[in-house]
C-alpha cells in the first residue's frame, strides 16, 4: 500500500500551448509500471479550455466544481456540472473547459498506449467557444 499525502506533488500551470487562460494541473497519481493509467486534477478559470486533442485509450472526466462545457468534433457543446463523468472515446477529438462566467475543477484519468498519452491539436478559437447555445 502506498498513501501519496496531499502536497507532495506541486501544482503546475497548464502549458500555453495546450490550454487557452489560466488552468492549473494536479497530479494525483501517475502511471506505474505495472499500470497504464494516470489522473490529475485540472481546475479551469472562467473562459479556460484545453486545445483539441485525442486520447489513444479515451479519457474520463470527473466533474468535481463549477460549471464547463465539452465538446467532441462534430456535436455541440454540452454543459456539465459537479458529479457528471464525460466519457471521450479512444481518438475522438474533443476540448474541454470552463464556462465563460464560473470556474470549473474536473479529475481527468486517462491511459498510455505504446508510449502516448495525449495528442494536442489546433487550440479552440474564440468564435469556436462563444457557439454555445
Amino acid at each position: 500500500m502506498e498513501i501519496v499525502k496531499n502536497g507532495k506533488m506541486d501544482s503546475i500551470k497548464g502549458p500555453e500551448d495546450w490550454f487557452t487562460g489560466m488552468v492549473r494541473i494536479d497530479p494525483l497519481f501517475g502511471k506505474r509500471e505495472e499500470t497504464k493509467g494516470a489522473g490529475a486534477l485540472v481546475t479551469f478559470e472562467p473562459g479556460a479550455r484545453t486545445a483539441w486533442h485525442t486520447h489513444p485509450a479515451g479519457q474520463t472526466l470527473i466533474v468535481q466544481s463549477g460549471v464547463g462545457w465539452v465538446q467532441r468534433e462534430g456535436g455541440p457543446i454540452e454543459e456539465i456540472h459537479p458529479g457528471d463523468v464525460v466519457w471521450f472515446e479512444a481518438n475522438e477529438k474533443h476540448w474541454h473547459g470552463a464556462s465563460p462566467n464560473k470556474a470549473m475543477s474536473h479529475i481527468a484519468i486517462q491511459e498510455e498506449v505504446d508510449g502516448e498519452v495525449v495528442t494536442w491539436m489546433e487550440k479552440v478559437s474564440e468564435e469556436q467557444y462563444s457557439k454555445n447555445g
